[in-house]
């Protein structure tokens, strides 16, 4: 799959029990003179009063993705979309080990209804891979985000423009098939990766209120398909929507349902070294009768208790893996969340 079907996967899991360190990070906040704001304490952040203009410098061992691409309504694989193209941008090849962790630092200027946001974090050594490369002034992955608080209809919504460009000892895509052709042999990534590349792409994010129970969001991504998936998954392009409802209109307060639709596609070069034979680290059949990659995702969250949810999961995949001959597929999960 392109728009993997399970945001949780550890995929350096195995079955002897491990104990790891997720986060350790430093954060420091300069504020200046103006309005202030209430922020709810979350996972990753501490609950208080701040100045909406103000500088913000986080540093050390994290998720990218706790600082970038946030999404009100599509962002958390413990509680929201389960799918990886709706948990982030799908295109957004950050920086990360095979967890999905990294070591870096990023900047943030709050300034009223604006924010914005740079940082630079750690590439892995090879591609979706433990091991952090930390050269990081050679191999880095490297981000700006500006984001623009809105109310619409009185509903409060926001909208965040991203880009990315990461440098790493990559592998390109025409160069395996140069190979290939040259050698009469099924071109591949692992052969040629022996230089410095870099990859660059940019990201749309919508998230938009309807009313106290119900939230719309949206998202386009675009990357510039040249070189190997490092880091994320295998989506050159993707558009994604959604709606999440609240249960408070059925008189189910701690309930929440979502739906989403999810289109995935490939650059030309990616493409090219598919149908060659080629495998990618998560695609690859040998040949390719190529479509894009569409995805319908629906759950309902249920409260048990306080701090607990079960959540049924239903996702319906056509073309798996860009592939006409494959599927559709239909994926089913059960999640049981506790908070402590």
């Amino acid at each position: 799959l392109g728009g993997f079907s399970n945001g949780e996967m550890a995929r350096t899991a195995g079955s002897t029990l491990k104990l790891y360190r997720a986060r350790l990070f430093l954060r420091q906040t300069w504020q200046r003179e103006g309005d202030r704001e209430t922020v709810e304490s979350d996972f990753n952040q501490l609950g208080g009063s701040v100045s909406r203009r103000r500088w913000v410098l986080t540093a050390g061992n994290l998720s990218v993705a706790d600082l970038f691409d946030d999404n009100r309504y599509s962002h958390d694989a413990r509680t929201q979309f389960l799918n990886w193209s709706l948990v982030s941008q799908g295109a957004y090849d950050f920086a990360a080990d095979a967890r999905g962790y990294t070591w870096g630092a990023a900047l943030a200027w709050h300034h009223d209804d604006w924010a914005l946001r740079i940082g630079r974090f750690l590439q892995p050594r090879e591609p979706n891979q433990q091991s952090l490369d930390t050269r990081i002034f050679r191999h880095y992955g490297d981000q700006i985000e500006v984001e623009r608080a809105h109310a619409l209809g009185g509903q409060p919504g926001k909208v965040r423009l991203l880009a990315f460009r990461n440098r790493a000892r990559m592998s390109r895509f025409d160069d395996a098939l140069a190979l290939g052709r040259r050698t009469g042999t099924t071109p591949d990534l692992n052969a040629v990766r022996d230089g410095d590349q870099s990859k660059w792409g940019v990201g749309l994010n919508v998230e938009q209120a309807i009313d106290d129970d119900v939230g719309l969001f949206g998202r386009a991504s675009w990357a510039d398909g040249r070189t190997e998936t490092y880091a994320f998954t295998e989506i050159d392009r993707s558009l994604s929507t959604g709606i999440v409802i609240e249960g408070r209109r059925w008189q189910r307060g701690d309930d929440s349902v979502g739906f989403a639709l999810v289109r995935n596609g490939l650059s030309r070069e990616r493409r090219s070294y598919l149908a060659a034979g080629g495998l990618g680290f998560f695609i690859g059949d040998g040949r390719l009768d190529y479509r894009p990659e569409q995805i319908l995702e629906t759950w309902y969250s249920l409260g048990l208790a306080r701090g607990s949810w079960l959540t049924l999961n239903w996702q319906h995949i056509r073309h798996p893996a860009y592939n006409a001959a494959r599927g559709p597929v239909n994926f089913l999960a059960l999640r049981l969340h506790v908070e402590i």
